[in-house]
């Protein structure tokens, strides 16, 4: 039986911040995950400074090996409707590939690895954890996504539905001819609403790479809205008319729209096996960092006591970070059309709303970890 301080399952950017943090601590921490390492993971991949800040990372020395594309604007507007063009003075986001930001993490994180393992069984006994009859913790840490194990043992209220996002996108290398047929410049990503403002599309282009896709909260129809959003693309000339068909689906929860249960005896979950995505863009990188540190924080201070009156602190110190949030009321179709084609026509409402507000979270600083 192998045996660790803490057992962390998921290596991406929540498993791996959380496991580093850990480990600097000098817990003996082990990561599993069901794939192996660099793996390609669908999303649309980019960060801002602030998550450039909280992990401490060199954006020279991280670029030297790897796709780290500044942004310094965005291309905004309703699908279909009048484009808004807004840039700012200096780096405001960064595109990666999640391929690379992934592994460099992990890499990073020192913590003993089992990669290209899947859970295939979690068992309590006594005050341990007993996962896959080979490994032993005291404290269980589910960092594996929306379909993470840890968080459907876990479980939540049964008579309460799961708000989920559901998207499809690619990513591909652009052979010379595409990259002459793509008119969206690397330096600024371009983002479209649908008419119902139920979701958005992107087209990234980090150098020779291009990332296309569309996410909505009403899953119904995702395949025939992103062959409209497709269409709409070519018909503007910004993508090249052969783009490979091989788009890949994902899910994930929005903050304040969860109700999984985050934390109990020896176990916490965090990133998007929490649900903890950002409201209006859907973005899961910075709130599964922040995540993953302010559940270090917590384990840390629990001196090994485990127990749930521990570690709902947890949650609490989410509560803070993130806010609550509630469900915005949804207008009358019609309406809908009208106000979000005047407001996203709007260069004032896009760059100090949409962008900075929604996308950028400019208001709120870089969480520092300890």
């Amino acid at each position: 039986m192998e045996r660790c301080d803490a057992l962390v399952i998921g290596g991406g950017p929540a498993g791996s911040t959380c496991a580093g943090a850990l480990v600097r601590e000098g817990m003996d921490v082990l990561v599993l995950d069901r794939k192996t390492f660099p793996r390609d993971k669908v999303c649309a991949g980019w960060i801002t400074p602030a998550v450039i800040e909280t992990l401490r990372i060199d954006p020279a020395d991280y670029a030297a090996r790897r796709v780290l594309q500044p942004i310094t604007g965005f291309r905004t507007g309703m699908i279909d409707g009048i484009e808004v063009e807004t840039r700012y003075q200096g780096n405001v986001s960064y595109g990666i590939r999640r391929c690379e930001f992934d592994h460099f993490l992990l890499e990073r994180s020192r913590a003993r690895l089992r990669l290209g393992e899947p859970v295939r069984s979690i068992e309590r006994k006594g005050r341990y954890w007993i996962v896959n009859s080979s490994v032993e913790t005291p404290l269980l840490i589910g960092a594996g996504g929306h379909f993470c194990p840890v968080a459907r043992m876990l479980g939540g209220p049964a008579d309460v539905p799961e708000s989920v996002v559901a998207a499809k996108e690619v990513e591909f290398a652009m052979d010379a001819p595409q990259q002459r047929a793509c008119s969206v410049k690397p330096e600024m990503p371009e983002l479209f609403f649908c008419q119902d403002l139920a979701g958005y599309g992107w087209c990234f282009r980090k150098g020779d790479h291009l990332n296309i896709g569309l996410g909505r909260e009403d899953k119904h129809g995702l395949s025939q809205h992103l062959e409209a959003f497709c269409a709409f693309l070519r018909r503007r000339g910004k993508i090249p008319t052969d783009v490979p068909d091989a788009f890949h689906g994902h899910a994930y929860l929005l903050h304040g729209r969860s109700r999984r249960k985050l934390a109990d005896d020896g176990v916490l979950l965090i990133g998007d096996a929490a649900g903890l995505a950002y409201p209006e863009s859907g973005e899961g990188i910075r709130p599964a960092v922040e995540s993953a540190l302010l559940a270090a924080a917590t384990i840390v201070e629990a001196e090994q006591d485990y127990r749930l009156q521990r570690l709902s602190r947890y949650e609490q110190r989410l509560q803070t970070r993130l806010g609550r949030t509630r469900r915005a009321n949804r207008l009358p179709a019609g309406l809908q059309r009208y106000v979000g084609g005047l407001l996203l026509s709007s260069a004032w409402f896009t760059k100090h709303v949409v962008l900075d507000r929604w996308f950028l979270h400019a208001q709120q600083g870089a969480l520092r970890a300890s």
